[in-house]
């Protein structure tokens, strides 16, 4: 199965007409898309001047039935403190909603589409092609 999981700023970017984003999303059979990313959306929408029509889309976009939401479960965790635990030994500061994005990419086993360049640092994530 193909199965990418969207970062928070790839999910913006999708929104801005990203065509990269856009194309890798069309070709997917399944979307993975974290709690931890919607709720930083929610934040940014809540300090935002679009609140309503940015939350609309979002839901909008979370009921398309290729869009799987993903929560953290206890194996998340173990996941993250794994990685957390790795990063700190190596020097490597991740912020921790990005390490939680990234146990949730492990676990399900996908591609994660982002922007942010400090998931090629992360140990097991797969990450983007156009990234690197």
């Amino acid at each position: 199965m193909n199965s990418v999981f969207l970062d928070t700023n790839a999910y913006s970017q999708y929104n801005l007409g990203d065509k990269k984003v856009k194309k890798a999303l069309e070709i997917s059979e399944v979307i993975y898309f974290p709690t931890i990313a919607i709720g930083e959306l929610y934040a940014g929408f809540l300090n935002g001047t679009s609140f309503e029509k940015n939350r609309a889309i979002l839901m909008d976009f979370v009921s398309d039935p290729k869009v799987e939401v993903v929560e953290v479960q206890i194996k998340t965790s173990l996941i993250y403190g794994n990685i957390y635990s790795e990063l700190k030994k190596g020097g490597t500061p991740v912020s921790s909603n990005d390490v939680w994005i990234a146990a949730c990419a492990i676990e399900t086993g996908s591609t994660i589409i982002t922007y942010d360049k400090h998931f090629l640092k992360i140990p097991g994530v797969k990450v983007w092609k156009s990234l690197q």
